[in-house]
């Protein structure tokens, strides 16, 4: 059950593109670390924001572990190569001192296609005993629906019945059987390639390897450089213009074995590093590597190649996406990954967070840019809650940016310090 699991785990990494994917509509978490009950309705793109150690990488998380379940197993090595940070069960199941620690984890995922009747579900119940815990958490329930009808089944009272490993999804053996384009297929298989990315300084600059070589870039971002060479090969020249020209020193990027030349040999290097030519530099000097390049370079790359690749996820996630931006650029980034998301594929999603104010006014809030702030209530519980662009609030926009709003505490989630 294991190697089978394993198997479709991989299958889930290769993009097919032959596929129509429908878009994951909602999600629910309940159980999850900080979060006790949130239903979270997703865009295309999706921005969590809020204080440090409110839960926003709670929900990415949650996604993760709900991956690996319609994977067919959930274990430390399913959720870590899927970015999810591992842990004992209780570090992963509610916990607070107003209520018990509920004894299974529930999370549910829908989605939806062009067709109105084309929908899709994904739900799962899971186990771990605190006390004992096992390597792979036990399915306690789990249903694969496509629209009215249930295609997996799966409860406590059958469980005998069925004689089967209860570390084993049974979603991830029935994908098998069903037709490439059928909803719940489509649904599944999307869940399956999830990951969520956190890039490094090191890791970006080429000087350690990536942990997680997931395409195209690396959880981490350590296979930037060859992400970002199969990327200018799969692009036209506007998409290609539309990522360099948020680097105004920049004259060209490619990607190079021969850092030797470019590196001290004190330096600890991977197989390959971008190079970039600077355009303001003399000629005979004008070429530095990854390693000596400016940070914020590097981050603004990560997202684009994420965004544009044709080997990315249907959906997936980026942990501080703001990170080593100034307030500005990360403005502009983020003004862009709607229409670089659209460009690479029409169902494509990305979920992310932020600290910095000055995201919100990159995002145009409508049904596909979707702002989040998650906070926690006077329990300690995460909330999340989305932020509509109301009348009242395009009324107050006129005068005051989104940031300024945000940070004059009219949006909510701002941090208590």
């Amino acid at each position: 059950m294991h190697a089978l699991a394993t198997l479709l785990d991989g299958i889930g990494d290769a993009k097919l593109r032959t596929e129509h994917f429908m878009r994951l509509s909602e999600f629910r978490i309940k159980g999850f670390k900080s979060i006790v009950d949130q239903t979270i309705s997703l865009g295309r793109v999706n921005c969590f924001i809020g204080a440090n150690g409110v839960g926003k990488s709670n929900v990415l998380e949650a996604l993760g572990v709900l991956s690996a379940a319609a994977s067919g197993r959930v274990d430390d090595e399913a959720i870590l190569r899927r970015g999810v940070r591992a842990g004992l069960p209780r570090l992963f199941k509610t916990s607070f001192a107003s209520g018990q620690i509920p004894p299974h984890i529930f999370l549910e995922a829908s989605g939806v296609a062009v067709r109105p009747d084309a929908e899709a579900a994904y739900r799962v119940s899971l186990l771990n005993p605190l006390k004992k815990p096992e390597l792979a958490w036990s399915f306690n329930s789990e249903i694969l629906s496509d629209g009215e009808v249930k295609l997996v089944s799966r409860a406590p009272k059958n469980k005998g019945a069925l004689n089967l490993d209860e570390t084993a999804g049974l979603a991830a053996l029935k994908v098998v059987e069903m037709a490439p384009g059928a909803p719940a297929s489509v649904l599944l298989k999307a869940l399956q390639n999830y990951a969520i990315y956190s890039p490094n300084t090191p890791a970006l600059r080429a000087m350690v390897p990536d942990p997680q070589t997931r395409p195209p870039v690396g959880l981490v971002g350590g296979g930037l450089a060859q992400g970002f060479e199969t990327l200018k090969r799969a692009v036209d020249e506007e998409q290609l213009d539309s990522v360099l020209e948020l680097i105004d020193w920049v004259a060209d990027v490619s990607a190079t074995d021969a850092t030797h030349a470019l590196l001290s040999p004190s330096v600890p290097r991977a197989k390959q590093s971008l190079r970039f030519t600077d355009r303001f530099m003399a000629w005979s000097r004008n070429t530095l590597t990854a390693y000596d390049a400016s940070e914020g370079a590097l981050y603004v790359l990560f997202a684009a190649v994420l965004c544009l690749s044709p080997s990315s996820p249907s959906i997936f996630a980026i942990d501080n996406l703001d990170s080593a931006l100034n307030p500005r650029l990360v403005t502009r980034l983020v003004s862009r990954l709607a229409g670089w998301l659209r460009h690479a594929d029409p169902d494509r999603q990305l979920l992310f967070t932020a600290h910095n104010p000055a995201v919100l006014d990159g995002l145009s809030l409508d049904d596909e840019v979707r702002l989040f702030a998650v906070e926690r209530n006077s329990e300690g519980h995460t909330t999340v809650r989305r932020i509509a662009f109301s009348s009242e609030l395009k009324e107050q926009n006129k005068t005051f940016p989104l940031s300024r709003l945000w940070a004059m505490g009219n949006l909510g989630a701002v941090p208590n310090v």
